[in-house]
């Protein structure tokens, strides 16, 4: 068995893992601990609820290591936080189902327009065409609109917890909104993007 030590790379651990060392997982686990629990947190925002999604990450990255589908890249702690960025977005995805929600009247409905439904391979692969569409024009709008459509729309928070998170009003969070969808409004007629 491959010894471990605290001066150990990320990768040294995860092959001292692989040869069979338990207590090398549970080490790179405790050096990212923190910065993974404390993004979970600032996005939802709620102790107990970051807590299962910070376990539901720790435990799907284990299981995907265990069956050897983690390809040692030198960025584990960049996976393992993609991971938890995707569980808080199934999390708000899930809530959001749950609830019914009419922004239409307010105009903020036009990344919502692609309604989820089980449809055919053709409709999966238009609905991923839009969804990379969508996320190259975001990408091109000015920092703050940026940040207001990806927390809004990507990670599901209302406007008063997006004015929280970003330190500013609620109505300025909602005038970045406002100009985010006339700037994306814009770009989809430019660029003759269809989102039906």
């Amino acid at each position: 068995m491959i010894e471990i030590s605290r001066s150990q790379s990320d990768s040294e651990l995860l092959a001292a893992y692989a040869m069979g060392n338990k207590e090398a997982i549970s080490q790179l686990i405790d050096r990212h601990s923190s910065r993974i629990y404390d993004y979970v947190r600032m996005m939802v925002k709620d102790r107990d609820l970051a807590d299962d999604i910070y376990q539901e990450t720790l435990i799907k990255a284990v299981r995907v290591i265990d069956e050897g589908r983690y390809k040692e890249n030198g960025k584990f702690v960049s996976w393992v936080m993609r991971i938890a960025h995707n569980q808080v977005i199934d999390h708000f995805r899930a809530e959001k189902q749950n609830k019914t929600i009419n922004e239409s009247a307010a105009g903020y409905d036009i990344l919502s327009s692609q309604r989820l439904s089980e449809g055919s391979i053709e409709d999966t692969l238009v609905g991923e065409q839009i969804a990379a569409d969508l996320r190259r024009l975001v990408d091109s709008l000015p920092d703050e609109q940026q940040e207001v459509v990806r927390l809004r729309y990507f990670s599901g928070l209302s406007f008063k917890e997006i004015a929280e998170q970003t330190e500013v009003s609620i109505n300025t969070a909602l005038g970045r909104m406002r100009y985010a969808l006339i700037n994306l409004r814009k770009l989809i007629r430019e660029n003759n993007i269809a989102l039906q």
